[in-house]
């Protein structure tokens, strides 16, 4: 006979559940060789035994935690659940048969694990040892700050070199040029080595000194000039660095992709000098392994930013050109933020190229990240199941189409009651898939839509629908196991998606299989019926926020339109009478109370939003705090704090506050 397990219990990442017991098949209490639970998403696991004659007796078992070692806990551990053994009695009526043990909940005395998180984008980090960008040193001074008031966790935007053109344009931090190696500005100066020159060193303080009193990033001024550092102290140091053993074992260990990515810079540089760039991204690793190191001290985790796509002409698109689609561009349907849609440039995913070598090109990107981080966000999730893909020379999002989805025949057109002939220009052909349609997006103003019939035009919606809402809906949730599930085993990271847009129903249910954390923002919920998420409610296997980089913060929001404000005054915030003008910070204190009391596992607060709870530290310009602009596909990422780290870590009454909130909520476990 079978006995079937189903178990509710949401663990923290890595952990794996277990049923050891009394019998053999149930590893005779050995933990090691007891079966492991199969995770069937949002907290459920589930297993089948099989149980011979010769074990047909009581049979006592309990469930346990596997925790495996991570940094931060060098040894692994094992947790049973609180209570007595629990024991399955045999009767004739379980012969024959299958015995489920169902809705079972884990025993313990503890609550489920939670946190509270920083999110901040390296560049916008400020200190007084800055050089006019954020850098890996401003890093170590963060996670003092988080640390002191009781924060876990620090999320930060890719960190990838980006350095294409040597002007602003190079900013946008996800158009990487290498999936390796490091961006060159966030290196900082101090901790490399000092100029033997005393006037270049005076020169450079100087220019410390002018950026450092901007308000934003000069990002063309800091990149010259640290790129003019970067050549002096090599010429000073370089060849003693790379001949020393630790250089030795850093080149041995990376040259797969180190070699390609200096050919590649001294093509762009015109320089002949490869040795360079491998002295920059040298320091750069060691620079991150210190922040790494540090943050573990200090119990703090790290938290990296994969985005979804690459530069089209980055080493790795030149170098292995097969695995992607060149004659397209990725980029975003329309939506309410964009009427045209996005047009992000990268090239999409030759997946079934990918596919042949088991995805060794993803899995070598995540171990890589694995160096420096703990936790992963995934840009744009949805395009592990699908991208939106455009033909190149067009601008807008309007001429894309799904990829890979199941287009429609010739056949299927005209089985709905749509003559092709009429209708083709409504729709744009397969390129792997002749005789095959996608239908477009946006059609409702286009002549040839306006010519049909009242039944053409409600046989051509129903296709519509069909194929944007429920015909690929397997199709891509197959797609998505098929790329996912290999990549979040590569590494031990915590996986995390970001998972908003035009989402098919499918993809909550495999980010809760492969237990890939979900994103929730109140202001953007995930049904149409809501106007609000109902943070009370959403999975526990969840990143919660205020705002992300793409979004304005708290205070910009509140101001976007007003109706919805009072809205959310009157009905999220209980609040009678008009809301006020602005978002003060007993509103924002509030608000931000309510995420940490959700039931997320993460809560990640901008650091924009979290001094907006300071009617002293934020600043007078909300407009100022915005990171990026998505509509506009050449916006300059150049956002910085507009006080320094220094000063957050004195600032007594807003770190006093954020320990209490935490506290408060439960977060500081």
């Amino acid at each position: 006979m079978k006995i079937r397990f189903q178990l509710n219990y949401h663990v923290v990442w890595g952990q794996t559940i277990h049923i050891a017991g009394s019998i053999s098949a149930l590893g005779q209490w050995e933990p090691a060789t007891a079966p492991q639970m199969q995770a069937m998403g949002d907290g459920c696991w589930s297993l089948e035994l099989d149980v011979h004659d010769t074990d047909r007796m009581p049979i006592e078992y309990k469930f346990c935690l596997l925790s495996p070692a991570m940094p931060w806990k060098p040894q692994a551990s094992i947790r049973w659940e609180k209570g007595c053994n629990r024991v399955i009695h045999f009767n004739e009526r379980t012969d024959d048969a299958t015995l489920t043990i169902a809705n079972v909940e884990f025993q313990e005395e503890n609550p489920l694990w939670k946190c509270a998180g920083l999110a901040i984008p390296v560049f916008s980090l400020r200190s007084r040892n800055s050089f006019g960008i954020g850098d890996f040193g401003d890093l170590l001074q963060m996670i003092d700050w988080v640390k002191m008031t009781h924060q876990k966790i620090i999320q930060i935007l890719p960190i990838n070199d980006t350095t294409q053109t040597r002007t602003w344009q190079d900013s946008y931090p996800y158009n990487a040029i290498s999936i390796y190696a490091l961006h060159p500005l966030y290196i900082n100066l101090n901790a490399m080595s000092k100029l033997k020159d005393v006037k270049r060193r005076a020169f450079y303080r100087r220019q410390q000194k002018k950026l450092n009193a901007l308000p934003v990033v000069d990002y063309e001024t800091v990149d010259k000039l640290k790129w003019d550092f970067f050549r002096e102290i090599f010429k000073e140091t370089g060849e003693e660095t790379l001949q020393s053993k630790p250089f030795t074992a850093f080149f041995e260990e990376n040259k797969e992709w180190l070699v390609p990515y200096a050919d590649y810079c001294c093509r762009r540089d015109h320089s002949s000098s490869s040795g360079l760039y491998y002295y920059i991204q040298f320091h750069a690793h060691r620079q991150m392994i210190q922040v790494r190191n540090y943050a573990w001290k200090q119990g703090v985790i790290l938290k990296g930013d994969i985005p979804i796509g690459i530069n089209r002409d980055s080493v790795e698109a030149l170098q292995e050109p097969g695995y992607f689609n060149s004659n397209f561009q990725a980029g975003a349907p329309p939506d309410a933020f964009s009427s045209d849609g996005q047009n992000w440039g990268f090239p999409t995913y030759n997946w079934p190229a990918m596919e042949t070598d088991h995805y060794q090109w993803w899995k070598k990107r995540f171990r890589k990240m694995a160096d420096y981080f703990d936790a992963y966000r995934i840009d744009h999730i949805l395009g592990f199941f699908r991208i939106w893909q455009i033909p190149v020379g067009q601008t807008t999002g309007l001429a894309g189409y799904f990829y890979p989805a199941l287009p429609f025949s010739i056949s299927d057109i005209e089985h709905a009651g749509l003559p092709f002939d009429r209708v083709k220009d409504l729709f744009i052909e397969d390129t792997t898939q002749a005789q095959h349609y996608h239908p477009k997006i946006v059609v409702w103003g286009m002549n040839d839509y306006q010519q049909l019939s009242d039944t053409e035009k409600q046989s051509f919606n129903r296709l519509h629908e069909d194929y944007f809402y429920h015909r690929n809906s397997e199709f891509w949730k197959y797609q998505a196991l098929k790329h996912l599930t290999p990549l979040v085993n590569a590494t031990g990271m915590l996986a995390c998606g970001e998972d908003l847009g035009m989402i098919p129903p499918t993809v909550s249910r495999v980010m809760h299989q492969l237990q890939i954390l979900s994103l929730e923002i109140e202001r953007m919920p995930k049904s149409p019926d809501m106007e609000f998420t109902d943070l009370q409610n959403i999975a526990y296997q969840s990143v919660c926020t205020t705002s992300t980089h793409d979004m304005t913060t708290l205070r910009g929001w509140w101001m976007e339109d007003r109706k919805k404000t009072q809205h959310y005054y009157n009905n999220v915030l209980k609040k009678e009478g008009a809301a006020p003008e602005d978002c003060t910070p007993e509103i924002c204190n509030q608000i931000i109370y309510n995420h940490l009391s959700s039931s997320s596992m993460l809560v990640i607060i901008p650091l924009q939003d979290w001094l907006a709870m300071d009617g002293e530290l934020r600043t007078p310009d909300s407009n100022s705090e915005r990171i990026n602009v998505p509509v506009h596909s050449r916006h300059y990422w150049r956002y910085r704090m507009h006080i320094p780290i220094e000063e957050l870590l004195i600032a007594g009454k807003l770190n006093e506050n954020i320990r209490n909130l935490i506290r408060n909520t439960s977060r500081n476990n």
